[in-house]
């Protein structure tokens, strides 16, 4: 089990980038939560199998008409088990 913490800049707040991020990781199982930063960045943090969080990695660095990733700092780390579902933090 592998944890993943993301902290991803561009045009994510507003746009329901935390939204789309929420339904990717309960679609692929996975256990944690994304939240707005002051600095208008999101940050999210996910746990799961190592190759689930791969492809996360990749399908949440989204390009559309609304939002718009511009970057990403990932940082990878051994899964604590703190979460029992992926939420939306305010």
């Amino acid at each position: 089990m592998k944890r993943v913490d993301i902290i991803v800049r561009g045009r994510v707040q507003g746009v329901f980038y935390r939204a789309t991020v929420s339904d990717i990781a309960e679609e692929l199982g996975l256990k944690g939560f994304a939240r707005n930063l002051p600095d208008g960045s999101v940050e999210i943090i996910a746990e799961g199998p190592d190759a689930v969080i791969d492809e996360f990695c990749e399908r949440v660095q989204i390009k559309d008409r609304a939002i718009n990733v511009e970057g990403a700092e990932v940082k990878f780390s051994q899964a604590k088990g703190e979460f029992s579902s992926f939420e939306i933090r305010r």
